[in-house]
């Protein structure tokens, strides 16, 4: 089994708090291993008897008559027979419960549902309660808000490059060449193939993804849907926004679509947890800016496949891995925007806006970030630092590297490292 011990560590953190915990992430990124078998073991390791752990999985056929709510409630609670002990609750694909009308009145607008069983069963005071869900409807953000404040959000990513390294147990280098090319999806180590890894990417795509997003915004034809990932897939870690890839559609696939179409579809990647949007932040000015943004793909392996595998450009997979890191970590995740004036040659005055790759903030820490890929030559390393050299504050300021070098500081204090060590030692942020 692939230890996740930075997930398990969270959920006993939140053990026994009073919400709800909402286990949140892109399909097949290991979420029902992580409760049903990871803190599953760590509880009957701490004591926990059998009888206190009450599991249910509801894609399971066997368990068809509780997708009722009313059922669902009426099954949990005949576990719950002694108020003396806790009882750890575990339910797994509660999108599966369906929405009905309250049998008790007589009003086509009274429904029950899921949520309503939740909140009933969070306030026993024996109760610790944990759901997972794996399709739109559950992965979605707005489901925290159905529970009026008491989610507790769990985030799960797919494999980082540590857990991912740490299981596949081969030479650095060779780790990264495959986490590059494939990502981290958990299923993938249990492949060897590249063919077998390639298909079962696309299958993810083809009859998960896609399919659920389709069912729930009840969308007939995902010919935009396709094309759209196509185009978001290619300008991964490029400025854009729904008029920019409008106007893409319209030169280059001859298909007219709105700005608020693109932008809508958007959403829904975002809200399926596929892609993230990173945006802009001015730092002399302190505060955001509009449009154009920055979308990532929440599992690289998953963007490369969508491309067949033919753009797999190392410098924009390593700064959509870094950036993916930075928010596995906790940190709120920017780009940043410099004002830089300065005379050009004929000593005009001119103005430009230099880019930081990452803002990464997290309460009272803060981290400029480079994904420089390489600084072979000295002004390539120069231009790289040269909107840190306009950022007055203290804050650490880093620049990682493709290659495997020692860490280093330069005369202005900044920290150079490269992306293994990036990535396999978290407290390298601070060195």
């Amino acid at each position: 089994m692939i230890e996740r011990n930075d997930y398990l560590k969270k959920l006993i953190l939140k053990k026994e708090n009073g919400m709800i915990k909402v286990i949140t992430g892109i399909r097949r990124c290991g979420k029902s291993t992580l409760l049903f078998e990871i803190y599953h073991n760590y509880l009957k390791s701490i004591g926990i008897s059998s009888d206190q752990i009450v599991e249910l999985s509801l894609d399971n056929d066997e368990n068809i008559r509780y997708r009722n709510p009313l059922e669902l409630g009426k099954y949990i609670r005949s576990f719950l027979t002694d108020e003396n002990k806790i009882y750890y609750v575990f339910l797994d694909e509660i999108q599966k419960v369906k929405t009905i009308k309250n049998p008790y009145l007589n009003s086509d607008d009274e429904t029950v549902g899921f949520v309503d069983v939740l909140l009933g069963l969070m306030k026993k005071k024996n109760v610790d309660l944990y759901v997972t869900g794996s399709n739109s409807k559950m992965l979605s953000s707005d489901i925290l808000t159905e529970f009026r404040g008491r989610g507790d959000e769990i985030r799960v990513y797919p494999l980082s490059f540590k857990e991912y390294y740490n299981a596949l147990q081969v030479d650095k280098k060779d780790a990264w060449a495959t986490y590059f090319t494939y990502g981290g999806m958990p299923f993938l180590l249990s492949l060897n193939t590249h063919k077998e890894k390639s298909q079962y990417l696309k299958d993810l795509f083809k009859n998960i993804y896609i399919n659920d997003i389709l069912e729930r915004q009840h969308i007939k034809e995902n010919g935009l849907l396709d094309d759209l990932l196509d185009v978001i897939s290619s300008s991964t870690g490029s400025l854009t926004n729904p008029k920019k890839i409008s106007d893409t559609f319209a030169s280059v696939k001859r298909i007219k679509v709105t700005d608020d179409t693109i932008a809508r579809y958007l959403d829904y990647f975002t809200d399926a947890f596929l892609i993230s949007k990173a945006v802009r932040y001015d730092v002399k000015g302190r505060k955001y800016i509009g449009s154009p943004y920055k979308y990532y793909f929440t599992d690289i392996g998953l963007r490369n496949a969508r491309l067949n595998f033919r753009q797999n450009e190392e410098n924009h997979i390593m700064e959509n891995i870094l950036y993916n890191e930075l928010c596995l970590r906790g940190f709120n995740v920017d780009i940043g925007i410099v004002e830089w004036n300065y005379k050009d040659k004929e000593g005009k005055s001119k103005k430009s806006n230099l880019e930081i790759d990452f803002i990464a903030n997290d309460g009272n820490r803060k981290y400029y970030i480079q994904s420089a890929f390489s600084i072979g030559e000295e002004g390539k390393r120069l231009q790289e630092i040269r909107p840190y050299k306009l950022v007055k504050d203290s804050f650490k300021k880093i620049v990682v590297i493709k290659d495997n070098i020692i860490p280093w500081h330069d005369e202005n204090g900044i920290l150079y490292v490269g992306i293994e060590k990036f990535l396999l030692d978290p407290e390298i942020i601070d060195y």
